[in-house]
């Protein structure tokens, strides 16, 4: 659904979640769309809400430096953290010497674990008495565009969303033929009534209450769609939003094609574990509903 006007501001190539379907006969237009709630304040507390870039990487000493400093450049940024997550290269001294934040796992746990612990780590910077920092989540390997990713923050902060997502433009050289993209549209479509462009997009803006709601993230590389079916599914509400950004590519040959079966595996059991969830839930609440009557 495409939302030309959200808040009053216009949004032209914004797409919006369902939450943000008409509501008592007005349209979303005219409703703070988001579940977070604002910072008490009113706008000038809102003007102070700051945002932490987290960057969950491995192996990636070539290109982070230069996406530490672009993501530094990123308007109301004031924190910017890798998570290096048991790389065996300089990935963690290249990331520290282009100013950022380093933390680094012993070995290779995964990027929900790296997303979780880069969370975490962000809370305990936040300062007692302000807004929570926002949550900006962005590949290791976006060198000079990872600044691009700036759209998906105002979203979040002016409240029309709780989770913003990235569209990028095509990528060069890139392989595969859309299967696990495809699968993750339907299935985020069949369990939120959503139909995503880009459903694996990593970039994402999202609010701490958000983040919170959607833990613990489903493992491996099923935890964007994850994270999404998870969103949706409590009320919040989600946004893609056009970002130019260039990222490496997976390959046609065989280590892409590996790559993505990993990720065809990965969404499948994240799809079917909330598929196992939410018959769960229906069950238990029309239990509840008998004992009531």
């Amino acid at each position: 659904m495409n939302a030309d006007h959200v808040r009053g501001r216009t949004q032209p190539d914004l797409v919006t979640s369902p939450a943000d379907d008409p509501v008592d006969g007005r349209s979303g237009a005219e409703l703070p769309v988001a579940k977070t709630p604002r910072p008490e304040g009113s706008r000038g507390m809102r003007d102070v809400q700051r945002v932490a870039v987290v960057i969950p990487a491995k192996d990636e000493q070539d290109r982070i430096a230069a996406t530490v400093r672009s993501a530094r450049a990123i308007p109301h940024v004031d924190l910017v953290l890798v998570v290096d997550d048991g790389s065996e290269d300089d990935t963690q001294h290249a990331a520290r010497e282009a100013g950022a934040v380093v933390v680094r796992h012993s070995h290779n746990r995964g990027k929900a674990a790296a997303m979780e612990t880069g969370a975490a780590v962000v809370a305990m910077r936040d300062a007692p008495g302000r807004p929570e920092r926002l949550l900006l989540f962005v590949d290791g390997d976006l060198g000079d565009t990872a600044v691009n990713t700036a759209p998906l923050v105002t979203p979040v902060r002016e409240g029309v969303a709780d989770l913003a997502i990235a569209l990028l433009p095509p990528q060069p050289g890139a392989g595969g033929r859309g299967i696990v993209v495809g699968a993750a549209r339907r299935a985020i479509h069949a369990l939120t009534g959503w139909t995503p462009t880009q459903p694996l997009s990593g970039m994402r803006c999202l609010t701490r209450e958000a983040f919170e709601a959607a833990t613990p993230l489903a493992r491996g590389w099923g935890v964007e769609t994850g994270m999404t079916i998870d969103l949706l599914r409590q009320g919040y509400v989600a946004v893609e939003v056009p970002c130019d950004l260039k990222h490496r590519p997976s390959s046609n040959d065989l280590k892409g094609n590996l790559h993505r079966a990993a990720q065809y595996r990965d969404v499948l059991v994240a799809v079917n574990a909330r598929r196992v969830r939410g018959a769960f839930d229906a069950v238990r609440g029309v239990k509840a509903d008998s004992v009531r009557r």
